[in-house]
């Protein structure tokens, strides 16, 4: 089992930035692949970055492309998300996620573990 703790979300206006992170404990040895979701009130989860478990290959929902930034440092067992330029319609629980593949994958049901998530407010 791995376990996933999210931190870092909150209130920011539009063209802030935030820094998510994602620590991870319990059997965190293996070539996982990490993610980060988002979910928007009334809306599906939706994929918005990925990470190789190397950390060269990184991979983006064309939404954030050019203004999020994924990361992983694995002696710490956390990756972030460095958010920038954020706008209103990034307002969403952020959830990391974990895939005990070395692939990645977009769909939030090929990941096996999941944070609880917290919330990034923007605001106009």
């Amino acid at each position: 089992q791995v376990q996933l703790v999210e931190s870092g979300g909150g209130l920011v206006q539009a063209g802030g930035s935030l820094r998510l992170a994602c620590a991870a404990s319990g059997r965190t040895t293996g070539s996982y692949t990490m993610g980060w979701f988002s979910q928007a009130p009334g809306k599906e989860r939706e994929f918005v970055a990925a990470i190789s478990w190397s950390g060269c290959s990184t991979y983006y929902s064309d939404s954030v492309k050019g203004r999020f930034t994924i990361s992983r440092d694995n002696a710490k067992n956390t990756v972030y998300l460095q958010m920038n330029s954020l706008k209103p319609e990034d307002t969403a629980v952020y959830y990391c996620a974990a895939r005990s593949s070395s692939y990645y994958h977009a769909t939030a049901g090929k990941y096996d573990y999941w944070g609880q998530g917290t919330q990034v407010t923007v605001s106009s």
